[in-house]
């Protein structure tokens, strides 16, 4: 081509017209809504298949009950199939080990307490991190221990189980759902403020540590509260004390720990569901959502009430703000206490 007939770059592109100040307005505002209608078409989506509640402890314990109370509440919220997943094992790691493995879009979810975030994390390697691992969904319920023994036990109270254990150092057995479970740790601390020294005889879950004790294969359980209720209704266990600060309504004539000869004992237990880190936020406000209106359900409450478990239901930041401070207060007693 002759130099002189070259044309000039610009005489070739051509000119993209001025967009107006009105039309610039109109597209921001258009982009700005889309941006907006991703999450909320998320919410409006989720769950688009069958919701898996993953409980580390066999049926028959505290968290199975509280997944199955709930269970039908979801589902009719949700529009669809909530399956309640029982993973036993090293006191619910198994089942936060499973949930870390799963799809990270809030179809699975699993019980967090102060056995699988606090206790075992302190007292070994576990294969997820308790805060990086998981989305925090929130609190749901809080629940007291109890100490029950089998009717042919001979103590009747606290203060005589105290003096029975201190006459015969390590040779009463005790149950729990397992090694760092909340009733593992009440048990610890019991003995380390009252000078006494039992046998820990570990269960996969409070159901089975229950059954052998009705069936006096062990005489003493540190059970989560709705786990012994209607055994101890029933007059099949003795309950010697429960755990927390008052009494529980469900067994009101039952002193608590302290009131029972052990001034200023305190432990409670505690249930939050967490989803898999990564877990998009529109899927766990929807499900934060229909699990605090499950749990204000008055049926659900009454439920829950006889059974000697309140709903405490809270925001995803305050259950993770719970349970750091939960390792704060917990944390030096473990790693002094006996966990074996």
């Amino acid at each position: 081509m002759n130099p002189s007939t070259k044309a000039h770059p610009s005489s070739c592109v051509p000119m993209r017209p001025r967009m107006s100040l009105s039309a610039a307005c109109t597209a921001a505002c258009a982009t700005a809504a889309l941006a907006g209608a991703v999450p909320a078409a998320l919410a409006q989506s989720f769950p688009s298949r069958p919701v898996r509640m993953i409980v580390g402890f066999p049926p028959g314990g505290a968290t199975d009950l509280v997944a199955r109370i709930l269970q039908p509440k979801l589902a009719d919220a949700f529009g669809q199939q909530v399956v309640v997943d029982n993973r036993p094992g090293a006191n619910g790691v198994i089942s936060l080990e499973i949930l870390s493995r799963s799809d990270a879009d809030g179809h699975s979810v699993a019980f967090g307490h102060i056995g699988n975030l606090v206790i075992s994390p302190t007292i070994q390697k576990v294969p997820y991190d308790p805060y990086k691992s998981f989305e925090p969904i929130g609190m749901m319920v809080t629940l007291q221990n109890i100490m029950i023994v089998h009717p042919s036990v001979q103590a009747k109270s606290l203060k005589e189980l105290i003096a029975l254990a201190k006459a015969k150092p390590g040779t009463i057995n005790y149950a729990t759902s397992g090694i760092g479970s909340p009733g593992h740790l009440a048990t610890v601390l019991f003995e380390t403020m009252t000078g006494t020294s039992l046998s820990h005889v570990p269960y996969k879950g409070g159901g089975p540590a229950l059954t052998d004790l009705i069936g006096g294969q062990v005489p003493m359980f540190t059970a989560v509260i709705s786990t012994a209720v209607p055994q101890v209704q029933a007059g099949k266990a003795r309950a010697l004390a429960v755990t927390g600060a008052r009494r529980s309504d469900a067994l009101p004539d039952v002193p608590t720990v302290a009131e029972a000869g052990v001034p200023g004992y305190q432990a409670t237990n505690w249930y939050g569901l967490v989803a898999p880190a990564k877990t998009p936020k529109a899927a766990i406000t929807r499900f934060h959502k229909d699990m605090v209106a499950a749990l204000n359900a008055a049926d659900v409450r009454q439920q829950l009430k006889d059974r000697g478990i309140e709903a405490a239901p809270g925001t995803p930041e305050e259950f993770t703000r719970f349970v750091r401070d939960e390792e704060k207060r917990w944390g030096p007693i473990i790693r002094k206490g006996k966990f074996e």
